[in-house]
This record gives C-alpha cells, sequence and structure tokens, in this order.
C-alpha cells in the first residue's frame, strides 16, 4: 500500500478517484501526477473527487475496480456524490490461472502461544460458556427465567450503570432533591461468578425462529445452533425444547454429529412436552444445569500455537476510510494467521460485489471459483427476487461518510480478508474444516454475520467499524476496531483497537497489523476482554435466507 500523503490518496494506480484525507476546502490546490488544480467546492473528508473531467457514462474505477458510472459530467475537483455516480460492477467468470501468493514474514511468532482451552477434537477455545437456548421461539419465556434467577444466584446479575443511574434519579424525585445533582457513574468491570470462577459466562439465547417458517430456516437454525455447541469457546450446553416444533432436537444432534464425530461437552436437554408439568422441567434444567457448571469449572487454560485461533472478519457502519486503515489492517493480521497455519473466516457476500473476479482468482482451484461464482450468483438471483438488489446495500450512514455504491463499498470491506488463497467457499451456516482463508455466505447484516461466524468456528472475531457500533456476540469475543481515532474516541466504550494512525501517516498498514495481533493473543488468552464482552452485548440474530442483505 502506497505512503499515505497528508490529504488526498490514490489508492491504486488505476483509479481515477482521489480520497479525501481531511476537509478540504473549495479552491484548495491539489498537485496530481504532475497536474495542479483547485477543488471546485468542499471536500468532506472519507468523500471522493474527480482528478480528471469525467464525461456523462464513463467508468469511475477505486481500488483498481469498477464501482460506478456518472450519469452526468464531472468537473475536475468536484465531488463524487449520489446524484452524479450510480453502481456499477464487473462480471466475473471462472479462473483457470494459478494463484499465487508471498506470505508475510512470521518470525516474530515463532514459538508463540496463547493460554486457551483444549478441547477433544483438536480445536481450542479463547473462553469458557456455557451455552442456554431454545429450540422455538416458543421456549424464549423459559430462557428469561433462566436468565434472571440464575444469574443473580450465581453473582453475575450486577446492575449496570443505567440501572444505577435510573435508581438515583427515582429517588431524587421521590425525595424531592433536584435531579441535576446526579450524574451517571461509570460502566463496572466484567466480573467471573464467585461460584464457579474458571467459566468465562453463561450466555443465555434467544430467537424468533424454530417453527412456523419452511422447514429449511428451521433446519438451518439446527445447524447453526450445533456450530454453537461446538464452538471452541462453548464448554456445555442446556437446550429447551417445547417438542412439536418443526426444529427438532433430532436435527440438532445430527447437526452436531457432522460439525464434530466425537462431541463429548455436556448436552443437556429438556423437552417440555414430555414432562408432567414446567415446574418439573424447569428444575431439573436450573439442577443439571449447575451440575453441568461445577463439571466444566474443573477446565483450565494451556498454552496452544496461535495456529488453532480462527479469526471472523466483520466489518459494520463503515465510512470511507474503513477500506484504506482499519479493513487492510485487519487483513495483514488475517494474512499473519493463515502463513502460520490458522484460520480466517470472510463473509458478507453482498459485500463481496464488484471484487467477485478478484475473489475467483484467488481461490485454490477452480473447483472452489465455481462453487464461489454458484452461491453468488443464486444469492443475488433471491436478491432480485424478492424486489432488491447489491446495489441497495450501502446505508443512509455509509453514503453520508463517503460509499456511495455497493461496489465501492464493497471493494473496501473485502480488504479485510487479507490476500491468501481461498482454500473453501461455504454456505450458510456452513462449518469450516480448512485452515486458511474459507468464504462464508450470509448476509451483511452486521449481527446476522457476527451471528453466523461464531456458528461456523469462529472463535475470536475482527470488527471494523467507520461510524461505531456496539455489536457482540455470545461466544465468540469481538475486537471492535476503528478506522478513524474520532470514532476511536466518541465511542471508547466499544472501541477495542483504533487504526486512524494509519490515516495521519503515523503508522502502515503492516504495522498495525503486526500490533493488532499482538493484541488477538492478549484476548485470546484471557489476559483481556474486549469492550463489547464487558459491556454484556449478547447479540444473536439467525439470517432468514432471502430477507435481509
Amino acid at each position: 500500500m502506497p505512503e499515505l500523503p497528508k490529504s488526498f490518496l490514490q489508492i491504486s494506480p488505476h483509479d481515477n478517484l482521489l480520497v479525501a484525507l481531511q476537509d478540504l476546502e473549495a479552491g484548495t490546490n491539489i498537485n496530481w501526477d504532475g497536474t495542479l488544480f483547485k477543488l471546485t467546492e468542499d471536500i468532506p473528508a472519507k468523500h471522493k473527487f474527480a482528478p480528471v473531467e469525467l464525461a456523462s457514462g464513463e467508468q469511475v474505477r477505486l481500488y483498481g475496480v469498477l464501482v460506478g458510472e456518472t450519469i452526468q459530467k464531472i468537473s475536475q475537483g468536484e465531488r463524487i456524490r449520489q446524484s452524479n455516480v450510480v453502481h456499477r460492477a464487473e462480471d466475473y467468470r471462472s479462473s483457470e490461472g494459478q494463484f499465487s501468493w508471498e506470505a508475510p514474514p512470521i518470525s516474530n511468532w515463532e514459538n508463540h502461544t496463547f493460554n486457551g482451552f483444549a478441547r477433544s477434537d483438536g480445536s481450542v477455545g479463547i473462553a469458557s460458556y456455557w451455552l442456554v437456548v431454545p429450540m422455538v421461539f416458543c421456549e424464549n419465556g423459559n430462557i428469561e427465567t433462566l436468565k434472571s434467577s440464575m444469574l443473580r444466584a450465581l453473582g453475575l446479575s450486577k446492575r449496570n450503570q443505567y440501572e444505577v443511574f435510573s435508581q438515583s434519579l427515582a429517588d431524587a424525585y421521590s425525595r424531592g432533591e433536584n435531579p441535576d445533582s446526579v450524574s451517571l457513574p461509570e460502566r463496572t468491570n466484567h466480573e467471573c461468578s464467585p461460584i464457579f470462577p474458571n467459566i468465562d459466562g453463561i450466555k443465555f439465547l434467544t430467537h424468533g425462529l424454530g417453527c412456523g417458517e419452511t422447514r429449511g430456516i428451521s433446519e438451518e437454525l439446527c445447524a447453526l445452533l450445533a456450530g454453537y455447541a461446538c464452538n471452541p469457546n462453548v464448554s456445555g450446553i442446556t437446550v429447551l425444547s417445547l417438542g412439536c416444533q418443526h426444529a427438532q432436537v433430532s436435527i440438532l444432534e445430527d447437526e452436531i454429529a457432522k460439525r464434530c464425530v466425537n462431541f463429548d461437552k455436556p448436552l443437556l436437554v429438556f423437552e417440555q412436552q414430555k414432562y408432567p408439568s414446567e415446574r418439573e422441567m424447569m428444575e431439573q434444567a436450573i439442577r443439571r444445569t449447575y451440575a453441568g457448571l461445577a463439571q466444566i469449572n474443573q477446565l483450565k487454560r494451556t498454552p496452544a500455537p496461535l495456529s488453532k485461533l480462527c479469526l471472523g472478519m466483520e466489518c459494520g457502519a463503515s465510512d470511507g476510510f474503513s477500506g484504506i486503515s482499519a479493513n487492510p489492517v485487519m487483513g495483514h493480521t488475517a494474512d499473519l494467521l493463515t502463513a502460520m497455519g490458522g484460520r480466517v473466516i470472510l463473509s458478507e457476500f453482498p459485500e463481496l460485489c464488484g471484487v467477485e473476479q478478484e475473489i475467483v482468482n484467488r481461490c485454490a482451484n477452480p473447483k472452489i471459483g465455481n462453487r464461489f461464482i454458484e452461491i453468488m450468483r443464486n444469492y443475488e438471483l433471491r436478491v432480485k427476487e424478492a424486489g432488491s438488489g447489491f446495489h441497495m446495500n450501502p446505508s443512509p450512514g455509509n453514503v453520508k461518510d463517503g460509499l456511495i455504491t455497493d461496489a465501492m463499498k464493497s471493494a473496501g470491506a473485502a480488504r479485510k480478508g487479507g490476500t491468501s488463497p481461498v482454500v473453501d467457499v461455504l454456505d450458510f451456516p456452513g462449518w469450516v474444516t480448512k485452515d486458511g482463508l474459507s468464504l462464508l455466505c450470509t448476509a451483511g447484516n452486521d449481527v446476522e454475520s457476527t451471528t453466523a461466524l461464531a456458528g461456523a468456528g469462529a472463535n475470536l472475531i475482527l470488527f471494523s467499524t467507520g461510524l461505531g457500533t456496539p455489536t457482540g456476540n455470545p461466544v465468540a469475543p469481538v475486537i471492535k476496531i476503528s478506522s478513524n481515532s474520532k470514532t476511536a474516541k466518541s465511542f471508547y466504550e466499544y472501541i477495542d483497537f483504533d487504526t486512524g494512525p494509519v490515516i495521519d501517516g503515523s503508522e502502515t498498514v503492516e504495522s498495525s497489523g503486526e500490533k493488532l495481533l499482538n493484541e488477538v493473543i492478549e484476548y485470546a488468552s484471557g489476559n483481556k476482554k474486549t469492550k463489547s464482552t464487558v459491556q454484556g452485548r449478547d447479540d444473536f440474530l439467525p439470517w432468514k435466507r432471502g430477507m435481509s442483505l
């Protein structure tokens, strides 16, 4: 990647757009490629402008790929916006070529380990969680009852800063005191249960699926839950089932067996229609779950090679800097881990729109490339049948901060997958089995995608953001990575790592990616907890395929 200048950047020599790295006023002199010209209008930081005049109907390129087409003439020094550029992307096809990859040097991490929980299937967890999940939405109420009763008893139900603040305000009003004198306290740190201190948490999940939708969606839910049961960060699981729903426990058990042949974690199933009363089922669920917690509390962390890490790569609330700083930094971290024999998962297929040919060319063999093409085209067809399209993917926030077409957004988003060969392509809800970079078809929706990444086996998720987002995950800790220092400060309660120095030129993508890998090792060893974990963000949203981008 080229060294960043102070005020603007040409990302690729093939681009006919420049990116403003800071707010630029109209009339500012731009010296580019031996040409001096003035900006015709204010260009906000993160937005793009034309270094040459672009005729109507001309292709617009960024990151070296087609990202749009002009719909009117754009003057030299004029800003790119939705009123003058629309989404366009290259077509793609099978590749017959052989992909060659030069791995980054990894000598600095030779013999490095992290302290994790070794599983009998050879995987290693970076945490030890107990899961409590429903097979169907009918059991959500019982899940909430278990949550409130068990967390309080185990010493894990602590009032957060907003509950304390709300109670203080209520007390002030009841006493007739000035409520303006009440201030919001700082957040409290995450604490482990005093009864089971070696367990990182008990996670109670709810959802709105399991019956009423198509059988296919219910079966995908079973497969997703099986992925959570098999995730190396999960040590045991309690399952509540009504009994008559589409999402049967037998399907869950079959899906677990596909992912982990010799599954030996505690799996406690309680089917309500087999019990004489709800009271008796709930009593047994609590009693036996406590026994399971006591069992997994005996597990200890031991050293494990970095090759046992499986990183899920995610982006959300992206901005015009995401593809320049946070995403390529994550991509370099991904390449380092891949070079060490680890696993990386890149999801969000709507955000690969426009770079499909690059992905196909990176596939380890033509069969993998053709599989990607098949899944990608089927997904796009279903989206069009629903009256939408990938071109509608950018959110208002994306557009406001410089990502005005889906291809423009995708070209930057894809960089979080690094540069290594694609060794496998999985459809949702897939399970990763190969070392290296795998693609997982998911929606671009942040929570649906992170939910799927954990269900595919990711034991840690790297999540870039430009605008800021609180998204977390119940079982795979989410390291939130800011594309700019302003967001890192305003979202300090959630941002774990700031790549803003890449924008101001004080850091390179490579040096920042190396620092991020060292942070990953700290989180994987349990020495640090991600801020979304501390804040209790256990976001879980199964993807109803075809309903969202």
